[in-house]
């Protein structure tokens, strides 16, 4: 009966023991340079462009029709990846595309998916290799209904994107 007493007082106090002090999983940031990316995603920093916001963009197809500026209103379809490979979103035909005010304050999507689209001319596909000031930042993205982390903070992302409209 003693034993069964020390026990259930015990137990929980051990427990919060254990739990003071431990610190928080961080997640270290590491520049695009020095990230490594899954063979599947066909990134190349040295074939790409590089902005002055630290943004790498390389145009997969060069589209001829009108050109996306920093005001347009656009309809994308696209995919983004995280730097392993896998995939976290998409739109795609049939589907609408994703509609966005390029020059929308305050901004209608992350920074460095404005950014990469700007200067693309419709049926063009551009892949962006967006470094997480341009993306989630240190707080990541989460699941609204699981709070799984959907991207974990301080990560890169990559976008395949299609321009479709631009008006």
């Amino acid at each position: 009966m003693r034993f069964r007493f020390l026990i259930t007082a015990l137990l929980p106090l051990a427990f919060t023991a254990c739990l003071q002090g431990s610190d928080p999983i961080t997640y270290p940031f590491v520049p695009i340079e020095e990230t490594t990316f899954a063979a599947s995603l066909n990134v190349n920093l040295a074939a790409s462009n590089k902005t002055a916001t630290g943004l790498y963009y390389r145009d997969l197809t060069v589209g001829t029709g009108t050109t996306a500026t920093s005001t347009s209103r656009v309809g994308v379809y696209y995919t983004g990846y995280r730097s392993d490979g896998s995939q976290f979103d998409f739109t795609a035909s049939p589907s609408p595309t994703y509609q966005v005010n390029l020059g929308a304050n305050p901004p209608e999507s992350i920074p460095g998916f404005v950014e990469g689209i700007v200067g693309m001319k419709i049926g063009g596909t551009r892949q962006l290799i967006i470094p997480p000031s341009l993306a989630y930042g240190a707080q990541g993205a989460t699941d609204r209904q699981t709070g799984q982390y959907v991207i974990l903070p301080n990560a890169v992302i990559i976008f395949t994107v299609q321009l479709v409209s631009v008006q």
